[in-house]
């Protein structure tokens, strides 16, 4: 029999490629789910007994948080990445690589194709289509929920006629969980008028008042919060449990898909909008002006290609290289407050603070120049305008 890996959710559409793969096309069903940590030790357990249940002849739960933080995540705090000066690219840049970790399975085992749930309708159909395309080109590429434009109901009649059902009742919202972020769409995200009620979003505020919080940079990485030591994903899991508990990082991200169309879509993220905007700020302490600019383009290329998709372009290792030296002196403590829906952002301590420097205090005190020194700077600074304005005297 041939080989076909399928990305395994253990949600009805992949739920039902699994019984289709098998019985209609014959194929020996491998099911993976590659976890960007999304889901606890008791729901890994239950989709892999769902996917037993189903006929898979093997299931593997792959987890690729440390990948996903090592060679993702860290270069969108360091490019302080929001998409349209909004969204962390949460589940977006998940995708490229859920789907590289299903293509290196299915190399491992000798597979001769690879599947997944995706419809014709959104964005993640791409992401899965292009990196199979990419590292696994002698593959086959099989989505029988895209190809044959199923319906949920039809789903779930061919599911119990093969003697299978389970609980697939339509959720309100689909919302899809990772370590950097959860969506959350449907219904009000439908249009451009309404927005998500409280009880849509998986966290509910659970505290009032206020609360500090410390956040510790070294080399524009996360290395401590409130003075514990932990970086990478253990930070992120951290910050994400003291921000839920305020409703911090909800908004509603609008955008172009990939696919040509407008879309919105929810989101929570604590943990990623409190270290970009600490970052930030810690930021605009250590670097200089020409760094915060250049990292503010590419920052916004570099999240605009990982949103589209264009992971293994080689200018993406380029953008890397640069972002990574920009962060030699972004070290540092910054210091927020954390009240209901929101956070301000209070200070920052840095050795490497250029405000420290004993040149002056704007707009009280100068010792590096004097008055001359300013009549004559500004002077030479007004030539190009005079010249321009005394030639041009009509405007």
């Amino acid at each position: 029999m041939k080989k076909v890996v399928l990305a395994y959710s253990g949600g009805l559409d992949t739920s039902f490629c699994v019984k289709y793969l098998t019985k209609e096309l014959g194929y020996e069903v491998y099911t993976a789910l590659a976890n960007t940590g999304g889901f606890s030790a008791e729901e890994l357990a239950a989709v892999e007994k769902r996917a037993y249940a189903l006929g898979a002849k093997q299931h593997v739960n792959i987890d690729v948080t440390g990948d996903y933080y090592s060679k993702c995540i860290k270069y969108m705090v360091f490019g302080n990445v929001l998409r349209n000066k909004t969204y962390p690219i949460s589940v977006s840049s998940e995708r490229t690589f859920q789907a590289l970790a299903i293509v290196n399975y299915a190399k491992s085992i000798g597979a001769d194709a690879v599947a997944h749930g995706s419809t014709g309708a959104g964005n993640d159909q791409v992401r899965f289509d292009l990196t199979f395309e990419v590292f696994a080109p002698h593959m086959e590429i099989i989505t029988p929920t895209r190809d044959m434009k199923l319906t949920r109901e039809y789903e779930i009649s061919y599911l119990k006629e093969n003697g299978f059902e389970a609980d697939f009742t339509k959720m309100q919202y689909s919302i899809n969980k990772g370590v950097w972020g959860t969506s959350v769409g449907g219904k009000e995200t439908l249009c451009s008028a309404t927005n998500l009620p409280d009880e849509a979003y998986p966290s509910q505020l659970r505290k009032q008042g206020s609360e500090q919080l410390e956040i510790e940079f070294e080399c524009g990485e996360v290395v401590a919060v409130n003075g514990v030591a932990m970086k990478g994903v253990e930070a992120i899991n951290r910050l994400e449990a003291i921000g839920s508990a305020w409703a911090i990082g909800r908004d509603t991200h609008v955008g172009d898909t990939l696919v040509g169309i407008k879309g919105r879509v929810g989101f929570e993220a604590a943990a990623p909008m409190l270290i970009i905007k600490a970052h930030e700020l810690l930021e605009k302490h250590t670097l200089t002006k020409w760094q915060q600019y250049w990292k503010d383009q590419l920052g916004t290329w570099y999240g605009m290609f990982m949103h589209e998709a264009m992971y293994s372009e080689p200018v993406m290792r380029d953008i890397e290289k640069f972002l990574d030296n920009s962060q030699r002196h972004v070290t540092g403590k910054v210091f927020l407050t954390l009240r209901p829906y929101t956070f301000s952002l209070v200070g920052i301590e840095s050795k490497h603070d250029l405000m420290n420097a004993k040149f002056a205090e704007y707009g009280e005190i100068n010792n590096a120049w004097t008055a001359d020194d300013v009549k004559g700077f500004t002077k030479i600074l007004s030539m190009p305008l005079k010249i321009y304005h005394a030639v041009n005297d009509e405007e």
